[in-house]
């Protein structure tokens, strides 16, 4: 399974007959790692995504995940670099090898902002919902659904561009009913997007922990009233996250909303009647 790897000397592996060099540890949680490593051969960072895996349903998970990876060349989707599995003995390891985005993800994005008592601008939020949703539309159209979708499962490309990752959220998570996978899809971003618009979740203690979508369709959402905000866009996030999931806009109806919304390009203007 997967491409031949091996320890070279300390601090280096190859994968894929390519030789990485270990810069520094990024971040861990659960059974899973993830190290900054260097390409020698191209001078380019990578993210590596080291999962434990300990009986053989952690292996398949492991292996479902880079499918998922494998099966989407999107720019709003993260791509893998390499995969292949480790064995030592009874003990195994997966191996991600992802790009590196060094500006991390979006929920970096908005704590940083706050910092600074300051938020993302409503061109920006526009820009980032488009994205996101054509990446949600990318996924829905292989009869998947993205299970964990929130701002910090989004990175940020060097241009600003959104980037969905933790793919395997979507393990054996086919859903074959549309109605469904669009109001599962849409409370997650309303989500997303009001989190955008307020730096905060709309649960926020509950929204760190992952859990404010649950919450968010369960009770009406009132949305704040700002300056900083159109009211078609404040419109946009109620609609996302009303109640009823009958009564939330598909994906492609979003969409096209999102696209209407978008900021022309310098030079251009409209005339209204």
């Amino acid at each position: 399974m997967g491409h031949a790897l091996c320890v070279c000397s300390r601090g280096t592996v190859v994968i894929d007959n390519k030789r990485y060099l270990f810069i520094q540890k990024l971040g861990e949680g659960g059974f899973s790692y993830v190290d900054l490593v260097e390409g020698l051969h191209d001078g380019h960072f990578y993210a590596l995504k080291r999962i434990l895996c300990h009986e053989q349903q952690d292996r398949e998970e492991a292996q479902r995940e880079a499918d998922m990876h494998r099966l989407f060349h999107h720019p709003n989707i993260l791509h893998l670099v390499a995969y292949c599995m480790r064995d030592r003995g009874s003990k195994h390891e997966a191996w991600l090898l992802l790009p590196f985005f060094k500006r991390g993800t979006l929920w970096n994005e908005i704590e940083r902002l706050k910092d600074r008592g300051s938020f993302l601008t409503e061109d920006q939020i526009l820009l980032l919902l488009l994205g996101i949703c054509r990446g949600l539309e990318a996924i829905h159209a292989k009869g998947y659904a993205h299970r964990d979708l929130k701002p910090t499962n989004i990175l940020l490309g060097d241009e600003g561009q959104p980037v969905l990752m933790d793919l395997g959220s979507m393990n054996q998570a086919r859903i074959h009913v549309e109605g469904s996978r669009q109001a599962l899809a849409l409370q997650s971003l309303g989500c997303v997007l009001y989190a955008m618009m307020f730096g905060e979740g709309p649960y926020d203690m509950v929204f760190q922990k992952g859990d404010s979508v649950a919450l968010a369709v369960q009770n009406q959402l009132s949305i704040p009233q700002s300056s900083r905000h159109s009211s078609a866009l404040r419109q946009l996030v109620a609609s996302m996250m009303t109640v009823d999931p009958q009564q939330r806009p598909l994906i492609p109806v979003l969409l096209s909303q999102v696209e209407a919304l978008q900021p022309l390009p310098p030079g251009q203007h409209t005339s209204q009647i």
